[in-house]
This record gives structure tokens, sequence and C-alpha cells, in this order.
């Protein structure tokens, strides 16, 4: 078997590997003795037909598994000595069409080869930690929306205004027919809320119980029903009860009413996750820093394929962010151009991506698996009474495996990396942080 360079131009690489005749009727032999002990054939006992026989009767259908054995072979040396990694699958292609029993095997091997990338020093890099707390404004505000949201409203007998609740029966009508979906009975609202489409509520600010109303409102174009997007209905209101806010009170019932003993324990309960939410975001600042000094820092040669592909899916997913009411999946209006932003940018995670691979690899950085079980749920959780059958289209797509995995290896890697590094602290405001964080989605 020999293997021939053919290119070798920056990552690209090309051989040609050859198996002779020879090499290939041995393979094919080996798999005859291989089988041989196992194989019955009229007139002999098992593991006793001659080899000729079974050559003249087996040998043509195990030429091409011979063949491909080989090849497998050879190209598996060849990444062992070479020391190569393929960027993506390697090209290979048999080059001698006319092939016949007796001649060479000539096939064309060609990839990208990934690149050698060395570990950086992370010595040199110091980056700032923002700290936040959760000072009292914030915390009484949080119980303040708690309070809102489990208020009580008590019936009044004067007119409905904005932030009254209004209980009604309605019947929706589009040409003076009633449309599937229109119609509802004791159908409590408040008012301001924004729970049905705009111009709805507003047209029940003071109504009364006993009355009734007719409601004309447009629905929006993009609405998502096509029947009834962009047309004009017809609701006719019978207002069975108006009720008032009552008081929101902040005491030991509301605790009460959201699990918790006391007011006490809920004010500490809202003072840990907002900080933990506060956490989240500083963290995300501080990657951000950590992932801009890397790449700063490092440069090496990125497989071309590679980048060509992330700007096609970046390019895509732009094109999509622009248009509303596509859906992400839908292909339908052909592929993407790329532009110089979604190069630039493709150019950056292919060299992180690359480089946090690199780090974890030489760390020994894993996922194990209850890290991707916890994963796997918090992604079923989007799919409410789905969850089983989320499970089991993860067990049976390493693609999805994939997905999940990843975000979790890059963040522990991240992790490992910051260990490393110098980290000092500044404690800003939730405002300041909430303009950091803005700034950051900006440069995105």
């Amino acid at each position: 078997m020999q293997v021939t360079e053919t290119l070798n131009e920056g990552l690209k690489r090309g051989y040609t590997i050859t198996v002779t005749a020879d090499e290939l009727a041995a393979k094919v032999d080996e798999k005859l003795v291989e089988a041989q002990p196992e194989i019955e054939m009229k007139g002999f006992r098992k593991g006793k037909v001659p080899m000729a026989l079974l050559k003249k009767q087996y040998g043509q259908r195990l030429i091409g598994e011979a063949m491909q054995d080989a090849v497998d072979g050879a190209m598996n040396k060849h990444f062992e000595d070479s020391g190569d990694r393929p960027a993506l699958q390697p090209d290979v292609k048999m080059t001698n069409d006319d092939w016949k029993e007796g001649d060479d095997v000539v096939v064309s091997l060609s990839y990208e080869a990934l690149p050698v990338i060395e570990t950086p020093d992370f010595s040199g890099i110091t980056l700032e930690k923002l700290v936040v707390k959760a000072d009292d404004a914030a915390v009484q505000e949080a119980l303040e929306n708690l309070a809102k949201n489990a208020q009580n409203f008590e019936e009044k007998d004067g007119a409905a205004e904005d932030g009254d609740q209004v209980t009604m029966g309605f019947i929706g009508k589009i040409d003076g027919e009633p449309f599937d979906g229109g119609a509802a009975d004791d159908f409590p609202l408040v008012l301001g809320s924004g729970q049905f489409i705009p111009g709805f509520e507003e047209q029940l600010v003071g109504v009364k119980a006993g009355d009734e109303k007719a409601v004309t409102v447009s629905f929006p174009a993009e609405y998502g029903a096509e029947h009834l997007a962009g047309k004009e209905a017809v609701f006719d209101c019978t207002i069975k009860v108006v009720k008032a806010p009552g008081e929101a009170k902040i005491d030991d019932e509301l605790a009460k009413q959201y699990g918790v003993e006391s007011l006490e324990a809920l004010t500490s309960q809202i003072r840990e996750r907002l900080e933990a939410e506060y956490g989240q975001a500083s963290r995300a600042i501080l990657k951000r820093g950590l992932l801009d000094a890397l790449d700063a820092q490092v440069s090496f040669d990125l497989p071309p394929s590679l980048v060509e592909a992330e700007s096609k899916q970046i390019a895509h997913q732009l094109w999509h962010d622009a248009q509303e009411n596509v859906d992400q999946n839908d292909h339908s209006h052909g592929e993407i151009e790329t532009t110089e932003d979604s190069d630039k940018l493709a150019v950056r995670r292919v060299k992180l991506g690359l480089l946090l691979a690199e780090i974890g690899q030489k760390a020994e950085v894993t996922v194990s698996d209850q890290e991707m079980t916890q994963a796997v749920i918090a992604q079923a959780r989007q799919y409410p009474g789905q969850e089983r059958a989320f499970f089991e289209f993860v067990q049976k797509n390493p693609q999805m495996q994939q997905q999940l995995r990843a975000p979790i290896f890059e963040d522990k890697v991240v992790d490992h990396i910051i260990e490393q590094v110098a980290v000092t602290e500044k404690e800003i405001s939730k405002d300041d942080l909430q303009k950091a964080i803005e700034a950051l989605e900006n440069e995105a």
C-alpha cells in the first residue's frame, strides 16, 4: 500500500492511496479464512469447505468490502502517523473508474486539517468582575410586584376604570357572522393588562354591571390566526360584574400565598434570587471579556470550510431575525448570501471554538452524565406534556446531544481559564449592570 502526497497548501491536504491487486487479494483471503469455520456447503462438513471453492463462491462479493477495509485502514494509519485531524469529513474518491479485478485500487483523499493550536499564556490576562448587591429598593419593588399579582378584586358599584377587573360574556362576529374562538362566558379581564388585542380594553372603560357594549376592533395584520388577521370584528359584550383592585398588602399572608412561612423569609428569597440574576448577567460580561482577550491574543490558520459554513449559518440567522413572520426552519427563500459582517463574526466564532476545544481537551474537561441529564430536563420543560417524547428524541439523536453538550463544555472550559487569570471585582449599581448588558447585546 502506498500513500503519496499531492497537496500541502495551508491547511489543505491531498493524497493518493494505492492498494495493489496483491494486497487486495490478500485482504479477500483474510476475510475468507476468518469466515471459513462458520460456512456450510453441500458435500462438505461445516468449516471444511476448501478455500478455492470459497473464493469462487464468495470472492467477488467480498472484494468491495475488502477495498473499503483497505482504504479505511490506510486512512487511519495516515492520520495516526501524520497527527492530522480533519476539520470535516474527508473527501474520498476512487480515481480508476474502469477498475476490474486484478487492477490496483487508486483512491484520492482530500481534507482540511485542523490547525495545531498552542495553549496561550493566561497569566497576562486581567479581567474585571462586576458585583451588584440587591439593595432594599430593588427588593421592595419585587415585593410590590408580587403583591400586585396576588391582589384580590372587590365588587364595586361605579363605572369600570383602568386597572379594574370586568367579568363579562362576549360573542365576536366578522361581517355579522360569529367566528371560532370568538366567544366566552364569565371571562375576567383586567382593563389595561393588554390581554386582548389593541383597542379592545380601552372601549370598556366606563362600563357598569348590566351594561351591553359593542366593541369594534381590527385584528393585527400579523395575527396568528390567518382567518382573522387584518379583519375588523365586532364583539357584543355583556358586563356582569365590575371589581376594583383591593389593597396590595405586603405581609406574612402575602408570603404564605407564595408558599413561604413569613415575609422575612420571602424577602430573603427575593434578595437571593435578585443577586443570582445579577450574578448571571455579570458572568456573561466576564465571559465576553475573556473571549475578547483570547481573540486578541491568539492567532492561527483556520479551515476555510468551517469559516464558510459558520458564516452561512450566521447570515441565515440574521436574515430570519429581520423577518417577523418567517419560521426559523423555513428554507424556501433559498440560500442567504454571506456578508462581510457574517464572515468577520464567523472567523471569531470558529477561532474561539477551536481554541476552547483544544484547551478543554488538554485540561481533560468533560461533561458528566448528570450534567447532560440536567440539560435535557431543562430543555424538556419547554415542551409541557411532551417531556417523555423529547427525552426519547434526544436519546436517539447524537446531533441534539452535541447541541446540549457543547454549551456546558464551553462554560466549564471558561471556568477553567478564569481560575488561571487575574480577576478584580468592581461593585456597581443595578442600572449600570443593565447598561453593560445592553452594550454587550449591541456588540453581539
